[in-house]
Parts: structure tokens; sequence; C-alpha cells
């Protein structure tokens, strides 16, 4: 999926990242650590987490951290390595095994999210210990970042005007990306969901698992199919929730996102105008038009922020979308937005950008090159959002010429306005943010499909706002046999946090190894 969750005021706009003989010996289920040929990973493969007790303010009790150490290139193991944030909450019941969650992003740090959320996954600790894990340069693994220069590159393609001369924004984008390079250092050339899939199968061998048990959401379900193309005989009981697309270009994924965005804001507008306290009035059509007119009125004249960053329109545009992946956030997102109406206020906002975490405060930005656990307190503020991009782009193989943009430019901004007269150029923006950044890998696209693996669940909800259903579908039929489909009739983003079927379903499918039949449903208001 091209966008999720940020934690940065300026950030919110980017939201809610080795030869023929390896693959052929993957091909064949035989990792390629112990295969006898290619590069040696045994010290990796052969490593075992040492866990405690988690540090920091707000850390529960209960939950254990560790931490992995991975290649920093698979190609070249002995060229640096990777240390790699792991948290767990240990199996109450009959353990039998580990589960892995991946929160989705790209970008997303799963520590903090499995510490804040851990209470909707206490079901399956019935069997499991429920692990989570920061991905390369995510979080406390490696983060990367691009400083403030990303800032005004973005600006300079999301802004009402600012596209008068195509060619002076596309060089800032290449400065821009020159600048991630340099903040970033050398993992932003690993950054991928191949080496992230890699990474876990390391994960899977630390926790002294012969499968990989998984449970992954957004984007977390394009990580898990690039697991199983890669090592198809280790996948357990894998579901994947908000299918990811696995084909479509991030110009297609972007408009695919807009459309969903719009429709999701206008059933809210809908509720709001209902309630006396919406701060757009009692008319949905008039409110439609004063949120197009704030976002507007907020890029030419920013709000100064808390952090002491100015909050512009775009801003909004991340924040608002944030609030719209769940109905339960309406009431929440209603507030924040009538606090910044009438008081100026931004901190409601904003906390739909951090997804709900009050965002670090970066001290010295150090040493990106360290294989060390970064400290929680100096993860940068733009993390969030420049691993979303690194990512997104590692594993988009399009880098249209400056010509080509040029030339589509005007085409693509109407179809991206026609998408939504919102998030429309919020979407291109990011999309654009490719441009400078060398062509990502065509893995993803070419090679994840018609995999023989164990069976796994697809969770994709019709009225979700960031991955549309059909690409449930479209996934499904890629994968070929080994997909099962579960047909979410709800709304919102993912099905296993909003639906009590779907919670049940997926549950009953990694506890006890039952799948629905694929194609089967959830009713919209089934509640047992």
């Amino acid at each position: 999926m091209l966008s999720e969750r940020s934690t940065r005021s300026a950030a919110i706009r980017r939201c809610a990242l080795s030869g023929a003989l390896g693959f052929a010996l993957l091909a064949t289920g035989v990792p390629a650590a112990h295969a006898g040929s290619g590069p040696d990973l045994s010290r990796f493969y052969d490593q075992k987490i040492t866990w405690g007790r988690c540090q920091g303010d707000g850390m529960p009790r209960d939950l254990q951290c560790g931490k992995i150490t991975v290649p920093l290139d698979y190609a070249h193991p002995r060229a640096g390595k990777l240390d790699l944030a792991v948290a767990r909450y240990r199996a109450t019941g009959h353990r039998r095994g580990s589960v892995v969650l991946n929160f989705g992003g790209p970008g997303g740090a799963g520590v903090p999210q499995l510490a804040d959320s851990g209470k909707d996954f206490m079901g399956l600790t019935n069997g499991y210990d429920v692990v989570t894990f920061d991905p390369r340069g995510v979080g406390r693994s490696s983060p990367v970042s691009c400083g403030e220069g990303e800032d005004d590159a973005f600006a300079a393609v999301a802004g009402q005007d600012e596209l008068a001369d195509p060619r002076a924004a596309l060089e800032q984008l290449r400065q821009a990306a020159v600048a991630c390079a340099r903040h970033s250092g050398p993992v932003l050339r690993h950054i991928g969901t191949v080496d992230a899939a890699r990474d876990l199968d390391v994960m899977r061998a630390a926790l002294g698992e012969g499968e990989l048990n998984y449970l992954g959401f957004s984007y977390g379900t394009r990580l898990g199919a690039v697991y199983a193309a890669r090592f198809p005989d280790r996948v357990g009981r894998v579901v994947l929730d908000g299918v990811d697309t696995l084909t479509e270009p991030l110009t297609e994924q972007g408009i695919a996102g807009a459309q969903g965005q719009q429709v999701a804001l206008d059933d809210f507008v809908d509720w709001c105008v209902k309630d006396i306290a919406c701060p757009f009035g009692e008319d949905a059509r008039s409110a439609r038009e004063q949120v197009v007119k704030l976002i507007h009125s907020m890029d030419e004249d920013p709000v100064q922020s808390g952090i002491g960053k100015p909050f512009t329109g775009q801003d909004l545009v991340g924040a608002i979308g944030q609030g719209l992946y769940s109905k339960k956030l309406w009431p929440s997102l209603e507030r924040a937005l009538a606090e910044l109406v009438q008081d100026g206020d931004t901190n409601g906002v904003m906390g739909f950008a951090s997804g709900g975490f009050a965002p670090p405060v970066r001290r010295d930005p150090g040493d990106r090159g360290g294989t060390g656990l970064t400290d929680a307190d100096d993860v940068p503020l733009d993390n969030p959002p420049a691993a979303l991009m690194a990512i997104n782009c590692a594993d988009d193989p399009d880098r249209p010429s400056a010509d080509r943009i040029t030339r589509d430019l005007g085409r693509l901004r109407a179809a991206y306005e026609q998408a939504s007269p919102v998030f429309g150029r919020f979407r291109l923006a990011q999309v654009l943010m490719c441009y400078g950044r060398p062509a990502g890998t065509d893995f993803v696209r070419e090679k994840v499909k018609d995999l023989h693996s164990a069976k796994m669940l697809l969770v994709g909800t019709r009225g979700d706002p960031a991955t549309p259903y059909r690409w449930t579908q479209e996934t499904a039929e890629r994968l070929g046999s080994s997909a099962v489909v579960l047909d979410n009739r709800g709304d919102g983003h993912t099905g296993y946090g909003s639906s009590k079927c779907v919670h049940r379903k997926v549950d009953d499918f990694l506890l006890y190894g039952s799948l629905p039949v694929s194609g089967s449903s959830c009713g919209p208001d089934e509640e047992d």
C-alpha cells in the first residue's frame, strides 16, 4: 500500500516501507543459509534471542524485548550487519510456537504498536508467543531519515501552484533523494521488502520455529506474500489482512488510494454534520467545500504547531487520512478538527499523524552507520515517512525520465484531482518522491505469483479506504491455489480489529488451523 502512518507534523503528508543460484535454492524450499553453497549465513540463522523487560516509559510490564542480527547485504553477509528490535507477549496457554505480526506502513515500527495495542492480540497468546519487530530502516532498527530537505521537496510538488516549473520541482526531488542517502547511511540501499522477507526468515529461525506463522496488515500483506514466494516450504499459518497490490505501479496505487479516502471522507462528513459539534456546520455539501478551503488556506498560511514547525494544508490532509481508517476514530477526528478550526490548536490532528503515539524528540543525530539498536529518543522525527518512501520506491522498478514526467504531469494531476479534490495532490506528490532514487526491484511485480505453499488466509474489506477489495481478489488470483479469501462486508482499513467475525475466523485459523471456505464472508454488522 502507498501510505500509512507518520509521526512528524511536517511529514504527515507522506502518510492510516542474491543471485540466480540463490533463487534456485529458495525455489526448492532449501534455505540458502544451509544449502552448502553461496554466502554462509549460518551465524545469523543459528542465533538465539535474549529476552528482557522492555525499557521506556509506558511499556507494559509483561512485554519482553530483544534483538536479532541480520546481514546488511545478504549477497555479502560479511560486509556489515544490522540489529532489528523485536518484542513479544509470551504464550499463556499451551504454547504451539510463535506468531509474528507486521502492522503495516511501510515504515511502521512494530514494537510501539504492540505495546499500545497488545490487548487486541491476547487471544492469540492461548497458543503463541505474539512477536513483532521494527523492520530494517524503521524505528530502532537503523532508522532512515531525509533531514529537512524532503519537506521542501514535497511542498514543491504538493502545493497548489508549485508545479508551474516541473523541472525545478524535479531538481528539488533529486536533491532530496541525495539528502536521504546522506542522512540514512548504507541501510537505504538494502531496505526493500525482499530484504525484509529474508530478515523474517532469520527471525523465524531465531525464534526456534521450523515454519513462519504470521499475521500481516496492509503493507504487511506484501511482506507476507514476498516471504511466501521466497520461502514457500517455510510457510506455516499465514494471514494477510487488508491485502496490498502486487502488480499495480505506484501511479495507479495512488489514484486508488485517493479514491478510497475520498469516499471515506464523504462518509465522515455525512456523519459529522448530524452532530451539533461538527465544525463544518449542518449541510454536507457546504461542509465538503469548507474542508477543501481549509486545506488550501493552510497551504497558503500554515498554522504554527506545538513542536515549532509550520502545519500546512497537506499536513492536515495526511492527518485526516489517518482518522478515516476506522469509524471508531471519527468522534476523535471531529474533536481534533474542531480544535483546529476554532482555536488553531494542531495537537489533536497531529495525534492522528502519529497513530496516537507521542512523536519522539530527536537528540543528536549521531552516526547512522552503527549496527546497534537506536535509542528510542534518537529515532529521527521523519523516520516513518522517510521509510515509507524508501520501501515503496525500492519495491517499484519504474523510474520515468524527467522528460516523461514533465510531459505526463498535467494528465496525472488532473486524474488525481478527479479521484479526490482533497487527497489527490497529496497522493501524487508521494508517487513523485521516487524521482531521483535508484530503480527498485521487479521481484514483487514479476516473481510473487503461482505459489506452492501452505494455504494462506487473505482478508479483504469491502469498504476499506486504503486497500480496495479488488486488490484482495487480484492478489488471490495471482498467488494461486494457496490463497483462501475471506470477504469482510464491512468498512474500515483491515478487518481483524473492526469485525468480531473476522477476528474469530483469523484466530481459529492461527490457533487451530481451521480455515473458512474460500469466498465465505463476514457481514458488516455481525457481532458473533
